[in-house]
This record gives C-alpha cells, sequence and structure tokens, in this order.
C-alpha cells in the first residue's frame, strides 16, 4: 500500500506531469492516453502476492513506465524476491518513449534484470503471441488505453481471431493480458468500471470469468479522483485477477480518492460479487455490509415478468420530432413529461419559463410514441455525480394533467407499465416507494459505476412481490411524510 514515494518513483512523477501538460486533450483523447499518478502506481504494485522465482512482467499501454516503475520499485525494496526479471512494455506513442526509457533504465541494478521497449501495437503483437504461444507472462500491470472500437474495426477482427469479443480498448487489453499469462500469473489493472454490467461487455465478463478469477476490486469514491489531473470523469477501478484461479472470497478496498488516505478493506464470498443465477454476469461491488434488505430478504426475489410489468425508455426523440413539440399546451397537444417535470416523488406540469416544450401535438405522426393517461412509475435515465442517489423514482398522477387523455414521456425517462397502459395507483406508488429505497440504490451501484440508469438496469433489480408492492403503495397514500427510517420499517414488516 502507498506511503511516501521513493525518489525512483517520484522522478517517474515528475515525467507524468510534464508529458500530461505538454499532450493536448485532443491527442488523449485519440490514444485513449491517460498516464497513471505515482500514488495509484504504488498501490497497484502493492496488490501483487508476495512471489519469488522467475519474474515475467507486462505492461501494456506502458505511458512512461509509471507502473512498471512501481513494480520494479516494490522489487528493489525486497517485497518481491525474483531471481530474475524481464520486462516487455509496450507503448505505441514514440513521443514519450524518451521518458519511458528512462524510467525502466533506473532499474539496472536489480540483479537479472532486463527490459524491452516494443513500439508496435500490442493489440496485433499480442493476437499472434497468442497463436504462437510465444509469451508467458507471469504478472502483468496495465493502464490500458480508453477508446470504443467499431465492430468491423482492424482491432475487433484481430481479436476475433482469438475469441475476444469486446467494445473497448481497455477490456481488449485486459482480455489480452490474460489469454498471454500463465496459470497462476497475476494480473493488476486500472480501467473504467463500465465492463461491470450492460449487454455490450457481457462477452468480456464471460472471457475474464472462464479464464481469471477475481482476487482484489478497489473503488474510488470520487469519479473524478483516479485522473484528477487528465480531467477524467469516467469512475474507475483498480482490479487483480489470477489466471486460472478458483472463484473464492473477493477483497473489495475503497477510497475517496488516490491519496488512499482513508482505505477501508472488506472480504466478501464471490457469489456477493457475481450472483450465480445472473446470466449476465454482472459484476457487483458492495461498499458496505449495511443497507442489504433489496438483494437478502427471501421475498425480494421477483422480477418485472413475475410482476406483469414492464419497463420501456420513453419514446419521444424530442430533436427528431420538433416540428410537433409545443412550449406550452394549445389545442390539439398532450401533455410532453421531462425529467425537470419530477421533483420527488410527485410531478408538476405545466412549467412557464421552462427550457424544454411542455407538450406535444396528437397526430398521426406521434399517436404510435403516446401512452393513456394514467398511473405510472417513472425513473429519470441521467443523475449528476453530485446527486445523492442514482435512482429517483417518482409517481404519474393522471389527475395533474386536466383532461388529457394521452401523455408522452421523453427519452430522458424509463416508465413501469403493463403493456402500454398504466399500473393500479396503488401498485405505482409502491413500486415508487421501494425504488427510492437506500437499499435498492446501494444494490444498483453494486454493478452500475455510471451515472445512467437503463431500462435494462432496471430489469436487474429484484422486487418484492406485486401483493407487497400494492401493500406498500396503500401504507404509504395514507402517510404525510415518508421518511426513510419509517420505509424501511414497513418494508421489513411486508416481507418478513
Amino acid at each position: 500500500m502507498p506511503g511516501g514515494l521513493s525518489v525512483l518513483t517520484t522522478v517517474a512523477e515528475k515525467n507524468r506531469l510534464k508529458v500530461s501538460k505538454r499532450t493536448d486533450a485532443k491527442k488523449k483523447s485519440h490514444l485513449g492516453q491517460y498516464l497513471t499518478p505515482a500514488t495509484t502506481a504504488s498501490f497497484m504494485a502493492g496488490l501483487f502476492p508476495d512471489a519469488s522465482g522467475e519474474c515475467r512482467l507486462l505492461d501494456a499501454g506502458a505511458g512512461i513506465g509509471s507502473l512498471s516503475s512501481a513494480f520494479l520499485e516494490r522489487c528493489s525494496m525486497g517485497n518481491l524476491n525474483f531471481e530474475s526479471i524481464r520486462l516487455k512494455a509496450f507503448e505505441i506513442d514514440s513521443v514519450i518513449h524518451e521518458e519511458l526509457h528512462q524510467s525502466l533504465s533506473q532499474y539496472n541494478s536489480l540483479p537479472h534484470y532486463s527490459f524491452e521497449k516494443i513500439g508496435y501495437d500490442f493489440i496485433e503483437s499480442a493476437v499472434n503471441a497468442i497463436q504462437f504461444r510465444e509469451y508467458d507472462f507471469t504478472h502483468a500491470i496495465l493502464n490500458p488505453p480508453y477508446k470504443k472500437i467499431g465492430s468491423h474495426s482492424r482491432e475487433r477482427l484481430l481479436l476475433r481471431e482469438v475469441a475476444i469479443e469486446t467494445v473497448n480498448l481497455y477490456s481488449a487489453f485486459v482480455a489480452l493480458a490474460l489469454a498471454l499469462t500463465a496459470p497462476g500469473g497475476q494480473i493488476v489493472a486500472i480501467i473504467p468500471r463500465s465492463f461491470c454490467n450492460g449487454p455490450y461487455y457481457r462477452p468480456f465478463r464471460e472471457f475474464m470469468l472462464k479464464y481469471g478469477a477475481i482476487r482484489h476490486i478497489h473503488l474510488f469514491d470520487s469519479r473524478s479522483k483516479a485522473f484528477r489531473d487528465d480531467a477524467v470523469l469516467q469512475e474507475n477501478i483498480i482490479i487483480r485477477l489470477e489466471r486460472d484461479g478458483v472463484a473464492g472470497s473477493v477483497t473489495v478496498s475503497t477510497s475517496t480518492d488516490d491519496t488512499f488516505g482513508d482505505l477501508t478493506t472488506n472480504e466478501y464470498p464471490f457469489e456477493r460479487i457475481v450472483f450465480p443465477d445472473d446470466r449476465e454476469r454482472f459484476i457487483h461491488i458492495p461498499t458496505s455490509r449495511e443497507n442489504d434488505a433489496a438483494r437478502f430478504s427471501p421475498s425480494i426475489c421477483h422480477n418485472l415478468n413475475d410482476l406483469g410489468i414492464q419497463v420501456s425508455t420513453g419514446p419521444v426523440v424530442d430533436f427528431r420530432m420538433k416540428e410537433h413539440l409545443r412550449f406550452m399546451p394549445e389545442p390539439g397537444t398532450v401533455p410532453l413529461l421531462y425529467p425537470g417535470h419530477f421533483s420527488g416523488i410527485k410531478s408538476t406540469w405545466p412549467i412557464k419559463g421552462m427550457k424544454k416544450p411542455n407538450a406535444i401535438l396528437r397526430n398521426t405522426d406521434t399517436e404510435k410514441w403516446l401512452y393513456q393517461n394514467a398511473f405510472y412509475c417513472v425513473v429519470r435515465r441521467f443523475s449528476s455525480k453530485e446527486e445523492k442517489r442514482r435512482i429517483m423514482a417518482s409517481v404519474v398522477e393522471p389527475d395533474a394533467f386536466g383532461d388529457a387523455s394521452m401523455l408522452g414521456f421523453e427519452n430522458h425517462l424509463n416508465l413501469f407499465h403493463e403493456n402500454k397502459k398504466g399500473l393500479p395507483e396503488a401498485l405505482a406508488r409502491g413500486l415508487a416507494v421501494y425504488l427510492n429505497t437506500s437499499a435498492v440504490d446501494e444494490h444498483f451501484r453494486r454493478f452500475n459505476g455510471h451515472t445512467q440508469v437503463n431500462a435494462t438496469d432496471l430489469r436487474q433489480i429484484r422486487y418484492p412481490s406485486r401483493d407487497i408492492l400494492t401493500a406498500l403503495g396503500k401504507w404509504a397514500i395514507q402517510q404525510e411524510d415518508l421518511a426513510e427510517s419509517a420505509i424501511e420499517a414497513k418494508l421489513k414488516t411486508l416481507t418478513a
């Protein structure tokens, strides 16, 4: 774990700051290149278990050598007692090869240490190596590039040659490192959390869990502090994998930022990280041992199909339907609802002076996008990183819209419905109350690192039965104040 930085690591950090300042944002984005701060590199190197014998180390996307330097620094301090160290450092950006060479050369005094600086494409090299079984690494330390790759791109075609299917360079690098590592080999990587859920990363999750075991996950509580100098807002995690390891307990640590000053650590069984019955293989990251009712109460075990409820993304995409939108209601229009119309569990419509339209024309072009005016539960698709909750549910109350017979729901809302028709009032209210609990919000955060809440995510949540949700809704209707403690107590009673 990081303490004070050594003289050699400090040199690497000075080089990082120098290179980061001279590299414009456009180039960083093009290469997906964000250099690792020294404190983070030191923490990552500290995650490798003690080892001896021969070390064959891979650093793919090596940058200026911050990660390799931290690993080698640990070797020089005697924490990793290797008889020999052979390092292969891949870095495609030739502009920083001088700094990379400088960083790696500082450790020439280590016994039987050698390094090779490789300036060509890691994906192509790795695919060839896998096909010809050339590499057999014992360790890998990675801060891979972050960049989407198209389905027909050169990178995707190369990856498919070795049965790797993924949508981003970072997950491609991790999958390739795993494929290039010997049984028992250790991989530590800092990567976006986006692979933990969603259909696009499912093949990668399946590949990773087939060939590796998760041993450690570190989560930064602040979304922006892992790469603060580069203004990276993607939520990142650090993960340690063991090639061909048997799934077992997983260490989960958290810190606010890359100083690691408030580090906390817990152990969890693998079944808490990847649920045995989850075909999507979502990766959950527990952050506490509390508020776990949403997962572990035996009564909270239903999916939306069990409840006879569907959830859909609001179908009105405003920029595609501009000619049909009106800022205020007028004859021939029906209400159009945006997230801004909802505050807390209730709705307000229309809102004068709102920047978004309040109404949409009802005609042959728009009819298929409209829903009957009735009770619905809606959840905003996006929240800001500053907001306390990711899931924010509200109730659509038909009386709020006068004599309107239909409603439009804008694309930034998810709505729960029954075959495009409304829900019974008590069910809609019970569903909203349940979704707004801290337990559900924490459960959701375990597998979703985004501020976005999609309909697919809401389908993955487990719910109480329809009867329990209805009873919760009837109770909520009678309450003047829906305090969190009262909701939790009522839910506990209903699910007992």
